[in-house]
């Protein structure tokens, strides 16, 4: 067999994941590339009331923490920083709780130009950090296997699959216990995994994943795998030239205490509302009615159903008493 036939053999879908996302190359760390953000559009880049919603959860955050001399913010699977960037500015009018905040950027790809200064662009998240870890749709590209009656799924670099040898002990465990009913299924150890390692680096706080969904009481039959380039799904190549993920299993992800709700539910008490402006406004001050409109107008896509409202929040606390602020205001 030659060079290339064996560049060309099928491989499991973890492995072909890694090397398309984040080899030499991959679509996330190609130097140069327009990042997430050029290619599909999550919270972050829909509106900035996100990040003000995540500076809203910050502050609980640090009053839960008896606001400690320095605040980490963790964001984990960065892209190039908008949520950072967009927190840091909703803070702008707190010199004293901005003075406290240390931000990380958690991304493999390089640190884009530009960059606050503030921001530590670091590989992995920093240990013993006191404050907020949020992952928001980051483990949907953490690379998992992909099962089909018992067997892994191989696939080939133009995305032909084709069946693999049996599941090993700990694979078949896991689908055991949380996608059980056989056919196809994506096992979100790694996804577990993962998770559990980016809590472990929290000594006190909050972490958040924030991502496409489903629970043990509604697996998807035929999984989610796919792929996204410019804006458009596409089929799920592992070639590098485009996203490759798949929906979480977070209730799997979730460790004692934890709380799961819908981004619906979560930025409503955050104080993110859809509601108009009243038109009474409209004449009394045009320019702020406006601006509430198209206010209204973000909030409503961060919490449509059947859109980016449906996304699910895992909230695992840290050595706090709670996993949620419930109304949290500020």
């Amino acid at each position: 067999m030659s060079t290339q036939d064996r560049s060309e053999a099928p491989v499991r879908w973890r492995g072909a994941m890694e090397t398309a996302l984040y080899g030499p190359g991959g679509f996330y760390v190609r130097p140069g590339g327009p990042g997430p953000a050029g290619h599909f559009r999550t919270s972050v880049h829909a509106s900035p009331l996100y990040a003000r919603a995540v500076a809203r959860l910050l502050r609980w955050v640090d009053a839960q923490l008896g606001h400690p001399a320095e605040l980490g913010l963790v964001d984990v699977g960065a892209g190039r920083g908008e949520l950072l960037a967009g927190v840091l500015a909703a803070l702008e009018p707190e010199p004293e709780l901005a003075a406290r905040v240390r931000p990380y950027a958690v991304e493999r790809a390089r640190r884009p130009d530009g960059t606050d200064p503030r921001i530590r662009w670091v590989a992995e998240p920093p240990e013993r950090t006191t404050g907020l870890l949020f992952a928001n749709e980051w483990l949907d590209n953490v690379p998992l296997e992909i099962a089909q009656d018992g067997r892994y799924v191989l696939v080939a670099p133009d995305g032909t699959e084709s069946a693999g040898g049996p599941l090993e002990g700990a694979d078949r465990a896991w689908l055991e216990r949380w996608w059980p009913g056989g056919g196809r299924a994506e096992i979100g150890r790694t996804r577990d995994e993962a998770w559990a390692a980016a809590v472990g680096t929290l000594e006190r706080g909050l972490a958040v994943a924030v991502d496409y969904a489903h629970t043990r009481e509604a697996r998807p039959p035929y999984g989610t795998l796919t792929g996204f380039r410019s804006g458009r799904e596409v089929p799920p190549v592992p070639d590098g030239s485009c996203d490759v993920t798949a929906h979480v299993a977070l209730d799997a992800c979730a460790g004692p205490g934890a709380a799961l709700l819908t981004q619906r539910e979560a930025l409503a008490d955050l104080g993110v509302s859809g509601a108009r402006p009243p038109l009474a406004l409209a004449s009394a001050d045009p320019a702020a009615y406006v601006r509430g409109l198209a206010a209204a107008g973000e909030a409503a896509e961060l919490t449509a159903r059947g859109g980016l409202g449906d996304f699910l929040w895992l909230c695992q606390p840290v050595g706090i008493g709670a996993a949620w602020p419930g109304a949290a205001t500020g």
